[in-house]
Formats: structure tokens, sequence, C-alpha cells
């Protein structure tokens, strides 16, 4: 009898034993096809290029021909895109470029085969730029243009910060031949050349970045537009030096010759002759040795024909030893009629102190200094250019100056 019972509770356990084992295994088959979990083959060594509003993926895919299809998730899985693939035998490049909104980006891949079985999730990330990374790029500053006399057109650029990833600067220009032409300056280079630029027109120009070294796109900043400075003093000024041509002359002092119309209070030699010596050839001259004072001397010419609205410069070249208490100045002024009174200089077009405040009496003397100023017409019209003086007399020493060129530049 116990013997039976023996045999009866074994053959109990052992069934027991066997539904256990048998809902174990009918578990595990939720999760495997055919018997045996099924995976495809991951896309090995993804990274992420950035571009504008785009990135490039690039990987390996591996030795699986089941592979039919990748698919690529971001933005928590909100956003993806998928792309087919026609695998074969051995391992290939996968190199897709594909849009993405702006900002920073974590992808998740995965491959299928053609039963939708997937590969494990491959993660990378990368950063995709647009309109927010465009709007906080700045220009390289331009220090300015010029058309020179030879025929060559320069633009100078200043120093500029590269960390961003600015690599050069475009510039579009019109040539003399009414062509657009453009020329590529890297950040490296201090100036730019400008073949055959055609003088009165504008220059264009933006600067170029990669945001980093793999980056697909580059990127522009704002476009802005410049005038080229050249000179016009021939066409409205006359005997603007150097070697300017006298009226009056006493031997070393004197007067300007047309088209330069000298006040009384100019000529402080003997009320006949200032304004003008022959030093250097022929300059422009006031000297206040010998208790000769000037009070608001002037001396100016209209230009020969009204200039068209724009922007323009004056500038002159001069070699001064003025005492503190004197000024002289450069004015530019609306009309024929002459330049005004220091007290009215409110209604001049522009103006600039021209002397350079060298020590009265210095035994060297500096070289010629140039000074400029700017000034823009809204309409076209007649421009009275020239100098105000008011110089101490005391005596020796005393005061001087010399201009020794005067010229005329349009900056448009």
């Amino acid at each position: 009898m116990k013997k039976q019972n023996s045999i009866i509770i074994l053959a109990m356990v052992l069934v027991v034993f066997s539904i256990a084992s048998c809902s174990k295994w009918d578990d595990y088959k939720q999760y495997t096809t055919n018997g045996e979990t099924s995976y495809t083959g991951k896309l090995d060594s993804a990274r992420i290029s950035s571009g504008r509003l785009r990135v490039r993926l690039q990987g390996i895919l591996p030795a699986d021909p089941k592979i039919v299809l990748c698919k690529i998730y971001w933005n928590d899985g909100k956003d993806s895109i998928q792309f087919s693939i026609a695998k074969g035998p051995v391992p290939e490049l996968f190199s897709k470029i594909f849009n993405v909104d702006e900002g920073a980006k974590n992808f998740k891949i995965k491959t299928f085969d053609a039963a939708g079985n997937s590969s494990v999730v491959v993660s990378t990330s990368g950063v995709v730029y647009g309109p927010r990374y465009e709007s906080g790029l700045i220009n390289r500053p331009l220090l300015g243009g010029e058309l020179f006399s030879n025929g060559s057109t320069v633009l100078t650029w200043d120093n500029f910060d590269t960390t961003s990833g600015a690599k050069g600067t475009i510039s579009e220009y019109t040539t003399v031949s009414n062509n657009k032409a453009t020329v590529f300056t890297p950040v490296s280079q201090s100036t730019t050349t400008l073949p055959n630029f055609k003088a009165g027109t504008t220059v264009s120009y933006k600067t170029m970045y990669l945001p980093n070294l793999t980056a697909i796109d580059t990127f522009y900043c704002a476009s802005q537009t410049t005038g080229v400075k050249y000179e016009i003093t021939s066409l409205y000024l006359s005997n603007t030096g150097p070697s300017f041509q006298r009226a009056t002359f006493d031997g070393r002092w004197g007067t300007l010759a047309a088209p330069w119309i000298t006040n009384a209070a100019a000529k402080n030699k003997g009320g006949i002759n200032g304004g003008y010596s022959s030093d250097a050839g022929g300059v422009i001259n006031w000297e206040t040795w010998g208790n000769t004072p000037v009070t608001n001397g002037i001396i100016y010419q209209p230009t020969s024909t009204p200039l068209p609205a724009g922007k323009y410069i004056v500038s002159f070249d001069e070699y001064s030893e003025i005492q503190a208490n004197s000024s002289i100045y450069c004015v530019a002024a609306a009309g024929g009629n002459g330049i005004p009174l220091r007290t009215e200089f409110a209604t001049a077009l522009g103006y600039v102190a021209a002397y350079n405040g060298v020590t009265v009496g210095s035994t060297s003397p500096s070289a010629t200094d140039t000074r400029s100023f700017s000034f823009t017409l809204a309409t076209p019209q007649v421009v009275s250019i020239g100098f105000l003086a008011n110089i101490v007399g005391s005596g020796n020493p005393g005061s001087y100056i010399q201009i020794k060129r005067i010229q005329l530049f349009s900056n448009n």
C-alpha cells in the first residue's frame, strides 16, 4: 500500500513539472519567431553631419542581405523618415540626406528585414542649423574700398574672429562692361582686389560660415552694400594742388588763382596777399610771424556744376605748427556762396579741424598729415569747399599751416 502511494505521488509531481514546463515554453514563444529571436543587422559607425535644416546620416550596413529598410527617428519619435535598401551580401556604405527642423537632435536608427524584424536601436546625435543660427552671424568689418588712379580697386578688411566658423567673404560688384562679378576673400586675407570695377557702382558683400568641419552646407550672414571711394576732383574743382596757382604775388606771399575766392580777412600780408605762398612749389598757406593774425579768414571755391545726390569725402594733405588758441577748419557747405563761420557750423554739410597739433618751434617737424571728412547730399546741388582760419599772431614763434593738396571723392 505504501509502495502504491509513493508511485501516485511521484506521478503527480511529474505532471506538475510538465505543466510548469509547458507554461514557460509558451511564454517564451511570445518573443520568438520560428522558435528563436530574429534580429536584423544594425547600422555600424553611425554619424551625423550638420546642414541647413537638413542632415546627412552615414554608417556601414553589415553583411546582412535580409536588410530592406532603414528607419530614422528624432524628436522623441515624433518625427521619422525611412529609406528602402537593396542590400548585397557584403558591408556597404549608407549615406542619406534628409530634412530636419533646427536644433540639437538625438537620432535613433533601426534596420528591418522583409518580415518586419528590426535591428537593435543605434543612437547618434547632431546639430541642425537654420534661420536662428544665421540671424546671429555678422559680416567681417569693412574698413573701406577705394578705386585708385591706376585703375585698381581694393577693399580693405578689419581683423575678424574666426572661432565662430567664418571662412571668408564673397563680394559682388559691377564691371566696366556692366557684368556682375564675384570675388571670394579668405579670412586670412586683409584685402580684396576687384578687377575692372565700374566707378560709381556699389559692392555687396556677405561673410560665409562653416559651423563645423563636417558640415554639408555653408551659411551666410545678411548681405551689406558699400560704396567705393574714387576721386572726382577734376570733374568739379580746379587749382587743387599740388603746386597751387596764384593770382597776386609779392615774391613769397600771394592769393590763390580762380576759382578760389579769398575774403579780405584772409589777406593777412598787408591786406593784399594771404592764403598762398610759394613754399613747396605753391601751397595754401597762412603764417602769423610778425603779428599778422588771421580772424575768420576764408578761402573757398564752389563746385563747377552741381554734385549728384550721394556720399562724398573731402581729403587734404597739410603740415602745420599751430598754437593751441588757433583753429583752422576745412568745411563743405551747400550752395556756391561760401562756407560758414565757426559759430554757424551747424549749417555746414561737414567739416574737420585742419591742423595736426605740432608744437610751435619744433626742430623736427612731422611728415605731412592727411585729413578728411564726409558729407551726404539728398539732392543734387552746388557745394562750396574751403578753409576757415583763426590764427593768433604772437611774434616769433607764431603759427603757420600749409595745405599741399585737396581732393574730392565720391563714396557711393
